[in-house]
């Protein structure tokens, strides 16, 4: 955490400037890779901090009370060093240790993965894709084709590994997860959003490159915890693990909007009114709620984070749910909170680039991200009345 401290001037003095670029500037990528913020959630025997959930997320929580965009890249770090654990040793080694860039990428499986001798031929573009051009090695989801021996219904495939590859949930085609240079893709400028400016969310396309197997994991597992090795970093299947990242920021987020408008509410006289918000008993009572639901998402984000720590090996879709409710509530009561005290700013919060302004743009760009959407609700309310753990009908 004190290693916050010594990236937050940079942060705040560079803002602006990656909400104009659209792009953290890579000084400020360079200064927080230099804290080792892009490895604090990797394994110690890849050069990684290793630290824990709660850690983890109290250093999201403050670098996003400054720049949520550097927040949300780091947390996009964490959640892909994840599959540091599902990869060989060496590789992790090469991707996490070695490398000094990011590794980043695309975990929605819009690519198509063709089985070739020794791994796979990868094409697609990916979207979304959070500080791509600060990475030395992107990921890329993509649905795994039949190779042409299995789709004749013949045994066997080419790599060896490849019939391992189990079925994605509701009987969709296998996904595998695979690692390519960054510097085999191609880059678009495309990231126009609300907020969250300065992640550099563009896309990138890859054409015919082909990833040797050892590079790549299969999709199925990552439901599951790693198996037990001893460079394993963590017990916590990997879609465990992503909710907390993106959870972190929205968190901090939130707790960086009750301070810029409880300064906000001091200075701030409404047209035909002699008194400042602060003085306002309705704006009281406003930000007392907000700072309610601020403070409870920080109780329940604080609670999943010890369950996963302590059962993530035998935790299940239990664990799974409790995970996912969490990240959800999150969402909804930074969403809240944040939205509440902008309405409560009246006219002063219409001041485009404002600290008020940012923390909702953000807060809702934020909330749309999949571990975070309401969909969540629905699916563990489904589980919880017997059905299985969907990621979404």
């Amino acid at each position: 955490m004190s290693r916050v401290e010594n990236v937050s001037g940079l942060l705040a003095e560079k803002r602006a400037q990656a909400e104009r670029d659209r792009a953290t500037p890579t000084a400020v990528m360079d200064a927080l890779r230099a804290q080792e913020f892009h490895r604090m959630w990797v394994s110690h025997s890849f050069s990684g901090a290793n630290v824990s959930l709660r850690t983890g997320s109290a250093v999201l929580q403050a670098l996003a009370r400054i720049d949520p965009s550097a927040a949300w890249q780091m947390g996009v770090q964490g959640a892909v060093g994840r599959l540091s654990d599902y990869l060989p040793d060496k590789v992790a080694a090469r991707l996490f240790c070695t490398s000094r860039g990011l590794v980043v990428g695309g975990v929605n499986p819009t690519g198509e993965a063709v089985p070739v001798p020794g791994g796979y031929r990868v094409r697609g573009t990916w979207s979304f894709a959070s500080g791509a051009t600060h990475a030395d090695w992107l990921l890329c989801a993509a649905v795994l084709a039949p190779c042409a021996p299995c789709a004749s219904g013949a045994s066997g495939s080419p790599g060896g590994q490849r019939g391992q590859d189990g079925p994605a949930p509701n009987g969709a085609a296998p996904i595998r997860m695979l690692f390519i240079p960054g510097s085999t893709a191609s880059f678009s400028d495309d990231w126009h959003s609300l907020g969250l400016r300065g992640t550099g969310s563009g896309s990138f396309t890859v054409d015919n490159v082909v990833v040797p197997e050892s590079h790549s994991v299969d999709g199925s597992l990552l439901r599951r915890p790693p198996a037990v090795r001893r460079t394993r970093g963590y017990s916590i299947a990997y879609y465990d693990f992503a909710p907390f990242t993106t959870a972190s920021t929205a968190l901090g987020i939130a707790q960086q909007a009750l301070d810029v408008f409880r300064e906000l509410a001091g200075r701030t006289v409404p047209a035909r009114s002699t008194h400042s918000l602060a003085d306002s008993a309705t704006v009281h009572a406003t930000f007392a709620r907000a700072t309610a639901l601020v403070r409870a998402a920080e109780l329940v984000l604080a609670d999943a984070a010890d369950q996963a720590m302590a059962h993530g090996e035998t935790g299940g879709e239990e664990l799974s749910g409790v995970i996912r409710l969490a990240a959800a509530s999150v969402a909804e009561n930074c969403v809240s909170a944040v939205t509440m005290l902008h309405t409560a700013a009246g006219a002063a919060a219409l001041r485009s680039g404002d600290g008020l302004d940012r923390c909702f743009r953000d807060i809702h760009t934020a909330a749309r991200h999949i571990t975070l959407a309401t969909t969540n609700f629905e699916m563990v309310g489904a589980h919880l009345f017997g059905g299985p753990l969907l990621m979404r009908r």
